[in-house]
């Protein structure tokens, strides 16, 4: 296995005696094994149904996404274009797999955002639909903070277009646009 310097993380988890709480950059943090979260995803997906589970993972991974970026541009005295490309880097250092920007305009509120060895497919396998639904709701949230902080009154919607568990595709991508 390599070990890649770039993915670990520069922050230390800090963990509190008394309570046990994992922090990293001040917000608390839960730590669990990759098959552990996705099977309870899996579980969730088979009794609602993969499109309702999209729809509720959307709106709380926006509203996530939001936060997280409104508090790591407070915590690391950044703004714009840097917190999502922050945000895109802490993504790909905890695990969920590597993001890469393929294109971001802040003000025009668009962004394409790959995926590859992203957590859900390594658990899913090919299975010839688009299974990384849960990032989808975290760029339109990110792209919304980070637009509203900078002034700009468009809001986005986010989807995916394609996922590495689809046959005959290598990565995922996603596409923030204005609504």
């Amino acid at each position: 296995m390599d070990l890649l310097t770039t993915h670990a993380p520069e922050v230390p988890i800090a963990v509190e005696n008394d309570t046990g709480i994992w922090r990293t950059d001040g917000l608390p943090m839960l730590y669990v094994p990759r098959h552990f979260f996705i099977n309870n995803h899996m579980a969730i997906e088979a009794e609602l149904g993969a499109e309702k589970y999209a729809e509720i993972l959307y709106q709380a991974g926006y509203k996530s996404a939001f936060y997280w970026c409104e508090q790591e541009a407070l915590q690391h005295a950044i703004a714009g274009a840097a917190v999502f490309e922050h945000y895109m880097q802490r993504l790909s250092q905890r695990g969920w797999g590597i993001f890469k920007i393929e294109q971001l305009d802040i003000s025009k509120g668009t962004a394409t955002v790959r995926l590859d060895h992203s957590a859900f497919v390594y658990q899913y396998g090919k299975v010839n639909r688009k299974v990384d639904y849960m990032f989808t709701g975290w760029f339109a949230g990110a792209m919304d903070q980070i637009g509203q902080s900078l002034g700009y009154q468009i809001q986005t919607e986010a989807q995916q277009v394609q996922s590495a568990a689809e046959d005959g595709v290598e990565f995922g991508l996603f596409q923030v646009s204005p609504i």
